[in-house]
């Protein structure tokens, strides 16, 4: 701090870097004084103008040293001519199936870690945040976009980083309505408030469509009554093959084993 300025309680601060250095892909890595949209550039002895806005990508390194410190879709600004707002266009993706990661070996807790931020550099979908159990030591909440998006990450991480996981079963995000009018999101049953601080709780629906054969049309629908499922519409594509349309509950649709089982795929 300098002179008389102070820090006070929820005052919003801002961390700044130094860009070390700057530079152009085009295709090759090349470094330059300044950067900035639609700059023309001279490309080796060819002397030929590229745009930045020309499909070229522009780079920076600023030695940041936290992943967290640099999201994707974050806006860039001066620190002499700062942009009174982000960048509009940019939504950030919102989880919608969570399960725990927790290493078998207690000792991989850095490690793994150390994975989750590095795939998170190339998905933004991505999100972690750390948890305790009392069974299964130190590990991460998980957010992901679906149960596909969860299995990939799971598998990365067992065969690129050779992380040996416990995976809890998946669940969803449920919004939470108390009676006092507040509204609480909640993708972790424990974190649930109360019975008597509850008025109503929600819950996300998916619309999913089954294409079977005729023949197991009857054990399918069962299957989704079964899963709390609304029939909504049937149709016929060919002669054999049947289209069946329901709603669902999202934390309902991790059913693939069954429904195979079902088609004897196995």
């Amino acid at each position: 701090m300098q002179g008389s300025q102070e820090v006070k309680e929820e005052q919003e601060l801002k961390i700044d870097y130094f860009a070390d250095e700057i530079g152009v892909l085009s295709p090759n890595q090349m470094q330059v004084d300044e950067l900035y949209a639609g700059e023309n550039l001279e490309i080796n002895s060819m002397r030929k103008s590229l745009s930045c806005e020309d499909g070229k990508v522009g780079y920076l390194s600023a030695s940041i040293r936290s992943v967290a410190d640099a999201r994707v879709g974050d806006t860039i600004t001066s620190y002499n001519r700062k942009a009174d707002e982000p960048l509009p266009g940019y939504q950030e993706a919102t989880p919608m199936v969570f399960c725990g990661l927790f290493p078998v070996d207690a000792e991989q807790f850095p490690e793994l870690r150390d994975a989750l931020e590095k795939l998170q550099l190339n998905d933004a979908a991505l999100k972690f945040e750390p948890e305790t159990s009392s069974a299964m030591g130190f590990g991460f909440r998980c957010g992901f976009l679906g149960l596909l998006h969860m299995e990939i990450i799971q598998e990365r991480l067992e065969r690129e980083y050779n992380l040996t996981l416990i995976t809890t079963a998946p669940s969803v995000v449920y919004q939470v309505n108390c009676s006092d009018g507040e509204v609480v999101q909640c993708s972790n049953p424990s974190l649930l408030p109360e019975p008597v601080k509850r008025k109503s709780i929600e819950e996300p629906y998916v619309k999913i469509e089954m294409l079977t054969p005729k023949d197991y049309i009857g054990p399918l629908m069962e299957l989704a009554r079964d899963r709390r499922g609304e029939f909504k519409e049937m149709k016929y594509i060919t002669e054999d093959r049947v289209s069946i349309i329901y709603e669902t509950p999202l934390a309902e649709v991790a059913i693939y084993d069954t429904v195979a089982q079902l088609l004897s795929a196995f």
